[in-house]
């Protein structure tokens, strides 16, 4: 059994991940990162690739980049935290630049503004790797000390708790050694695990099944803006690529080969949907697409095309079929509800960023793409790390226990029939997209439930499989989340779109969610903006 002590365990070795570890080592705490996959290659992040919320600190542009935005968001955002993730984005990304990342050069000047998901995170476990505590910019001491410790393939299944309710570690399992046990006790978390994307095969996203919120919850964490969780994207029908911004280049077609009229080129989401959703087939072809850019789209999202390529299609000529895939709380908005300009949540020593937070603070009520995504992970992972830092670096080890019991303990419930029935209620477009209040009561019923008969019989696994029953427990934790704050807020706005109440609009604060086997909501008064 692994057991290892330190100041800062970091849970997640995606982008937010990455940034919260060199964080931490740069503050001078030492660092465990412990991944459900491979750091730096598990994930969205490192599957493809996408665009920064990018500006250069000029006053005007940035305070016009904020506003525009805050309109965006319907009303959700925070002038302040927009401002502070516009700074920091740009000198983390000066970091990267430093750190030897090839960016692109148009008439000498480095165009900054995208990142190719597999040399990005490449670059970012190899600087892990090497950062040491409270070395400058995370390189090697002289003599040759170790850096940040990376856990490969041990996904984490449980917090520790210490006597006074603080985060103290955690525990889980190593997947490559038949599910040996591990524990790292720690004086501060990070959870940088992703949202949930519900194993909708949505591209790099079945490492996302919203385990961090499940344990984070079990110590009694709140969650803000699951409401917004209703985030589908277009991939072709037999891939699972979601890169949206390719289609501003589509254009439509029913099965009959008429056209279908899309007002704007990137708001497909509305006409297209509702034909999938009545069980029509939907096709794209990318003639939009200038020539000359068309080489260019190749190189920045092989990905996308290779499946095509295979089947011999060729999207700029040849209509092929599309479907909508869920991405949940991935693209979606909702997460972990943040207390501080650190990322500290509602519980002591734990701290969120990238998709396991949320990212009203940017994005409202809206989905936050890939660019805004991008740049908070960046950002909320640099906060993160350093308030773990500075809150568990030299903190007494106490007497610690993991937390929770949901998947735990072996039963008789098959994980992949509890993931099944959750699937049943949050993937279909007429459930989660096409939402009514009488839809959310009957999903919720059967959420309800299921969670009850999880925690009442067991699901079955072990060693390994522990994994799984421990996912499938948080599926349907973070689905009765996404729901049951959905049902609070009796309005349309943004990703939530209430087909019974189409354009109320009366909620002009955040929802607050939380609870295990009795879920709550409640109203988050808007701060004034900074």
């Amino acid at each position: 059994m692994i057991e290892l002590e330190t100041d800062v365990l970091v849970l997640g070795g995606g982008p937010a991940g990455a940034w919260a570890a060199l964080a931490a080592a740069g503050a001078g705490a030492r660092v465990v990162l412990a991944d459900k996959g491979y750091c730096g290659t598990s994930g969205p992040t490192a599957s493809g690739g996408n665009n920064l919320w990018y500006v250069p600190p000029d006053a005007a542009a940035r305070q016009r980049a904020v506003g525009e935005r805050f309109a965006q968001s319907l009303g959700l955002a925070d002038h302040g935290w927009m401002a502070r993730v516009l700074d920091e984005t740009y000198r983390r990304v000066g970091d990267l630049a430093a750190f030897g990342y090839p960016f692109p050069v148009e008439d000498g000047v480095e165009l900054r503004g995208s990142l190719q998901g597999p040399e990005y995170m490449r670059r970012m476990r190899r600087r892990v790797l090497r950062a040491v505590p409270g070395g400058a910019g995370g390189r090697r001491s002289a003599g040759g000390r170790a850096g940040v410790v990376i856990l490969d393939h041990h996904p984490a299944l449980r917090l520790l708790v210490d006597g006074s309710g603080a985060a103290a570690g955690a525990s889980g399992i190593a997947r490559q050694k038949g599910g040996e046990p591990w524990t790292v006790r720690a004086g501060a978390v990070v959870l940088a695990t992703g949202g949930c994307a519900f194993l909708s095969g949505a591209f790099g996203t079945n490492v996302d099944t919203g385990d961090g919120h499940l344990m984070a919850a079990e110590l009694g964490a709140e969650m803000s803006g699951m409401e917004f969780s209703g985030a589908y994207a277009l991939s072709p029908a037999h891939g699972a690529h979601t890169k949206g911004l390719m289609m501003q280049f589509a254009t439509y077609y029913g099965e009959d080969g008429a056209p279908i009229d899309v007002p704007h080129p990137l708001g497909a989401r509305t006409q297209v949907a509702e034909r999938l959703a009545a069980g029509r087939k939907v096709y794209a072809r990318l003639d939009q697409a200038p020539e000359e850019l068309r080489e260019a789209m190749r190189g920045a999202q092989p990905n996308y095309f290779l499946p095509l390529d295979k089947a011999g299609i060729d999207p700029f000529r040849d209509r092929y079929e599309v479907r909508m895939v869920l991405e949940g709380t991935v693209r979606g908005t909702g997460g972990l509800r943040i207390t501080g300009d650190d990322c500290a949540t509602t519980v002591p020593g734990l701290y969120a960023a990238g998709d396991a937070a949320t990212r009203e603070h940017v994005s409202g009520a809206v989905s936050g793409g890939g660019a805004y995504n991008g740049s908070w992970a960046i950002s909320s992972g640099t906060w993160a790390g350093r308030g773990a830092a500075l809150f568990g670096t030299g903190r007494a080890r106490t007497h610690a226990v993991p937390a929770g019991r949901a998947g735990i303990a072996p039963g008789s419930l098959d994980a992949a029939e509890v993931v099944r029935t959750v699937q049943e209620e949050m993937l279909p477009l007429d459930r989660n997209l096409f939402r009514t209040r009488a839809g959310l009561r009957r999903s919720l019923a059967s959420l309800d439930a299921l969670w009850e008969r999880i925690t009442s019989r067991g699901l079955a696994g072990e060693g390994r499989e522990r994994l799984g029953a421990r996912s499938a427990a948080a599926m349907t934790a973070h689905a009765r989340w996404c729901y049951r704050a959905a049902l609070a807020r009796e309005e349309s706005r943004g990703l939530h779109r209430l087909d019974d109440l189409p354009s109320l609009r009366r909620f002009e604060h955040r929802l607050l969610v939380g609870g295990l086997d009795e879920t709550w909501t409640a109203a988050e008064p808007r701060r004034a903006a900074a």
